[in-house]
């Protein structure tokens, strides 16, 4: 459109200059056709300004009861599922009953190796050697009493999967260093730190065997430690890893149901000798 307008204006003017001014038409046209080939140029659109206002959810707030009568039903089956027993637990289980490794924390470790091994194997043809979870991403303690989906959904809100890296010995004692040095009860599985009474490592077994250094391991952790969460950038030396797309809260749940009784125990799968 804008082309059109500027072919018939400078055909316009070009025949008029020619019959009353006698101008060289060329440098006409040329100031002409930038004039107006510039001002058909679409103009720049910015943002300008953002505004938002903060809604509270409140009691002020009235409930609709069309919206409530539709989601009822979905409520229903929801908590139907999420509140039915899958297991029993004889005492609470939390991940404060330690000084280096606690109830909830083996509890999660041994579920992840228990039930991740089976696909990790199945894709690869290799065994998961150890886990490595953190101690913050356990958000609840489990109470005694009947063990639900909810319970899963409490400790693991999160949507963390469960993955295996590939590392060397060398990134394993790096890792170990960091567990001795954390302050938390990091949880583990598959994997003995025993530390002497300064502290120091004294040794490290995995499955049961001293590490090797220039061995490598298959180490299940979930995806946001593998990222570098919790500060573990020893998992930047992967050698390689593959994510199982398998929910670490999953891995509860598929767990408890083939369960009756959940009783996981402070042992000595990380201690610090007293002499």
């Amino acid at each position: 459109m804008c082309s059109t307008n500027v072919k018939n204006l400078l055909a316009y003017y070009c025949a008029k200059i020619e019959r009353n001014m006698g101008l060289k038409i060329q440098h006409f046209v040329t100031i002409i056709t930038f004039v107006v080939v510039y001002s058909c140029k679409d103009s720049k659109i910015e943002l300008s300004e953002i505004k938002g206002k903060e809604v509270p959810v409140d009691s002020v707030l009235v409930s609709n009861a069309q919206i409530e009568a539709f989601v009822k039903p979905y409520r229903n089956r929801v908590n139907e599922v999420l509140d039915s027993t899958l297991a029993f637990a004889p005492f609470t289980i939390t991940k404060t009953d330690g000084e280096l490794n606690t109830t909830a924390g083996n509890l999660m470790a041994d579920v992840v190796l228990a039930e991740a091994n089976p696909i990790y194997k199945s894709r690869t043809g290799n065994n998961i050697d150890f886990v490595l979870l953190n101690h913050g991403g356990i958000r609840s303690i489990i109470s005694k009493g009947t063990i639900t989906s909810r319970t899963a959904y409490e400790v693991m809100p999160f949507e963390n999967t469960i993955v295996v890296a590939e590392l060397t010995g060398k990134s394993v004692l790096e890792m170990v260093a960091y567990l001795r040095d954390s302050g938390r009860a990091h949880p583990i599985s598959g994997l003995q730190i025993i530390l002497d009474h300064e502290s120091n490592i004294k040794s490290v077994k995995i499955q049961g065997k001293p590490i090797e250094e220039n061995k490598t391991y298959h180490v299940a952790t979930s995806n946001y430690l593998l990222n570098g969460g919790d500060r573990m950038g020893f998992f930047k030396g992967a050698v390689k890893s593959l994510n199982t797309d398998y929910l670490i809260r999953n891995a509860m749940i598929d767990y408890f149901k083939k369960v009756d009784t959940v009783a996981p125990k402070v042992d000595d799968r990380f201690i610090k000798l007293k002499n």
